[in-house]
């Protein structure tokens, strides 16, 4: 197919490497240690993530400026503004759902459909993956949630399990045409035409509505690593 290979660099050179890449691994660590020692939250581990990534940026590895920091600090600026906004926005839509009791409605008329539990959370998959090929990620993911996770634990499902569900149906649609984000912007860095790559990447889609499947109707698969937190 054509994809770029490179020779074998050799033990000392992948040793290296490792030793170069130890300082940011540790991050890891100090992620997944401190929330499961419980010396500080999930929340919490991410602002000291970013505090250790700069002192590994700037003292040991040098790569960051201070004129990247700032450009980098703008940027994330106006990404939480937008993601804020959509939130915000999300969160009176979530009220007027509640109040209009559309969860409910939409419980009613999945039941008018089927009573058994594996259709009606299939159809939810199906709905999902259709909405996550037209719009992006986050804001999907705050406007169906007070929708859906309702319909999804009446029929007995965890929301945990949910929230993999749903981030793996939005997942994938952001891979799919004809809004596929993620296509779009790997198609324009490769140089590429999209369907070039769609015809490529099938197998990548059977794959993962297997996965997606074995995650809806296998709940340990996805509950298994959360139960390590409790």
């Amino acid at each position: 197919r054509g994809y770029p290979t490179e020779a074998f660099p050799g033990r000392k050179v992948l040793g290296a490497m490792f030793v170069s890449a130890v300082p940011g691994l540790i991050m890891i660590l100090i992620i997944f240690g401190g929330v499961r020692s419980g010396i500080f939250t999930a929340s919490e581990s991410s602002n000291i993530a970013v505090v250790y990534a700069l002192i590994v940026t700037f003292l040991v590895y040098r790569t960051l400026t201070f004129r990247a920091f700032i450009e980098a600090t703008m940027a994330a600026v106006k990404t939480t503004a937008m993601v804020l906004m959509v939130i915000g926005s999300a969160a009176a839509f979530g009220w007027l759902l509640a109040y209009l009791q559309v969860p409910t409605a939409v419980v009613e008329w999945l039941k008018s459909i089927s009573e058994n539990p594996i259709v009606i959370i299939l159809l939810i998959n199906v709905s999902l993956l259709i909405l996550g090929t037209f719009m992006d990620m986050s804001p999907l993911i705050v406007i169906t949630t007070p929708i859906f996770l309702p319909v999804a634990t009446a029929y007995g499902l965890d929301p945990v399990q949910f929230g993999v569900i749903l981030v793996l149906n939005l997942g994938i649609g952001l891979c799919t045409p004809p809004v596929g984000a993620v296509l779009f912007v790997g198609c324009a860095v490769g140089k590429v035409q999209i369907w070039d790559v769609v015809r490529t990447i099938w197998p990548f889609y059977a794959a993962a509505i297997f996965t997606l499947m074995l995650v809806t109707y296998i709940p340990a698969l996805s509950l298994w690593m959360p139960s390590l937190f409790h």
